[in-house]
Order: structure tokens, then C-alpha cells, then sequence
């Protein structure tokens, strides 16, 4: 369960992010009695609940860790997987081009381990929804755990269905894809969005790129971007400052639209009747 941020101190059944002495990062539920083995020794839970966040601890061989609360980024990152999982470099730029934000409704399709689904039900918080819909159950069900374990499983509805039937929804804020063909949705996702509502997909190849692209165009879509992200960590030592051997770079293509109503602009001169 994620920490309430008005907490200072480690409560039980919390999540604490433990780095090691190499930097490796760790995320443990903490739960009574419980225990934590690494190559560096074994942390108890019991010494740990209690404790300020922030905190250097040791483990039974007297080495240090630091435990502090996990970001979202290492929540993301530490996510239990079945399949290839979102990264946070493209989870951030999404949640931010498409307004996901606290009390928005949004659809996803393509559910997959939960990591976009972790993050949307975090930004829509308690008075948003979430409505993931996946055709494969047993992925689906890691999804449940992994959404059930932060604590945030009230904000989304998992639905085992097939998208090519559409949406039981509408009018909603939102919607995303991570499906193979998404261009053969594009009719059911301007149903389920409302006029001027936030759409984007995830491809990983430039051909779907573009047969999605002309599908959009047909269906008379606006303000349509594609781009991809990459990250480039540093090596964060002061006297040899330079980047990191390997950098997370193609991920997949992101496309961003918005769907626009076709319905006539009563009085567009502006004049008074």
C-alpha cells in the first residue's frame, strides 16, 4: 500500500523504497514480523515500521541502506510483469498530453501488466475512473494484484472484453490504445470519447504509424502529433560527470489527437439574431 504523504513516519503494511550500498533499488512491503535477504544482509520489518522516512538503516551484516518512499517512477519500474510493461518516460508525457488529471474518466485498451493503469489511476485519484479493458484474463489478473497492492483498485474497472465490439462507455475525458492495430477502433473510439476529448495510441513500428495516421484523417481528427521519447541518465559523480552506458531510448511511437464534431457551428458570424 502506498504511504499517505502526510505520513512521516514508516507504518506497516507501507511500501519502502531500500537502496543498497551499490544503489540497487529495492521496493518491500513492510509487514510485522517480516524479513527482507539481499547479498548485503538481511532488514526485519519490525526495526524498520516506525522509523522517519528518510532514514539510514543496516542490516544484520551492519551495512547501510537508505529508505525513503518510492516515486511512481519506481513503483512503474518495480512492476510485476507477464508482459513488456509502459515506461515512465512515456507514461509522464501522456499523462500530461492527454490532461489525465483527479475526477477525469478515462478508457485504456490494452491492459497488459498495469503499469499505464497504475499511473492513470493515480492522477484521476478518488474522484476520477478508470476503465481498462484487456481480451486476456490471466494478464489481466496480475494487473488486479499489482493495482490491488498500492491500494488504488476503487478507481478502475477491469473489463475482459473484445474492443472490436467497442466501448460500454461514453462521453468519457480520454481514451488510450496499446493494441496492435489500433487504426480498426478509430470508429469506436469517437463514439466513446466526448467532442474535443484526448486520444492516444502506442505502436511500436512506423507502418502502424501510418496506417493509423490515415484513419484519423478519415475520421476527421485535428491537432494529431507523433513522437517518441528518449531518456539519457548521468553518471551523477562530481568529478567524472558523463552519461550512462546505456540509455533507454525507442520504446514505440506515441500519437495524440483529438476527435472534433461534425456537427454545424450555429451562428458562426458572431452577430445577433
Amino acid at each position: 500500500m502506498l504511504s499517505k504523504s502526510s505520513s512521516f513516519t514508516v507504518q506497516k503494511d507501507d511500501l519502502a523504497l531500500l537502496i543498497d550500498p551499490r544503489g540497487n533499488r529495492h521496493i518491500v512491503q513492510l509487514e510485522e514480523n517480516g524479513s527482507f535477504q539481499t547479498n548485503h544482509g538481511q532488514l526485519f520489518h519490525n526495526n524498520l515500521i516506525g522509523l522517519p522516512w528518510g532514514s539510514r538503516v543496516k542490516s544484520h551484516l551492519g551495512k547501510s541502506f537508505v529508505m525513503v518512499q518510492p516515486s511512481l517512477n519506481d513503483i512503474l519500474l518495480n512492476t510485476k510483469r507477464a508482459t513488456t510493461i509502459m515506461y515512465p518516460k512515456d507514461i509522464g508525457f501522456i499523462l500530461v498530453n492527454m490532461n489525465i488529471s483527479n475526477g477525469r474518466t478515462v478508457i485504456e485498451a490494452g491492459t497488459g501488466s498495469g503499469a499505464l493503469t497504475t499511473a492513470l489511476c493515480w492522477a484521476v485519484g478518488c474522484e476520477g475512473q478508470v476503465f481498462s479493458y484487456d481480451i486476456h484474463d490471466d494478464v489481466q489478473e496480475l494487473a488486479r494484484k499489482n493495482i490491488a497492492r498500492l491500494g488504488l483498485q476503487d478507481r478502475v474497472t477491469f473489463k475482459n472484453k473484445d474492443i472490436g465490439n467497442g466501448f460500454d462507455e461514453s462521453a468519457v475525458d480520454a481514451l488510450f490504445l496499446d493494441v496492435p492495430n489500433p487504426e480498426d477502433y478509430i470508429p469506436f473510439v469517437s463514439r466513446a470519447l466526448k467532442p474535443g476529448g484526448f486520444f492516444g495510441c502506442l505502436v511500436p513500428t512506423t507502418n502502424q504509424v501510418i496506417r493509423l495516421l490515415e484513419t484519423l484523417e478519415i475520421h476527421g481528427y485535428a491537432s494529431i502529433e507523433v513522437c517518441e521519447n528518449m531518456l539519457r541518465y548521468y553518471k551523477s559523480i562530481p568529478a567524472r560527470l558523463r552519461p550512462d552506458d546505456r540509455m533507454t531510448a525507442h520504446t514505440g511511437f506515441l500519437t495524440f489527437a483529438r476527435p472534433i464534431s461534425n456537427h454545424p457551428i450555429s451562428n458562426p458570424s458572431g452577430e445577433r439574431k
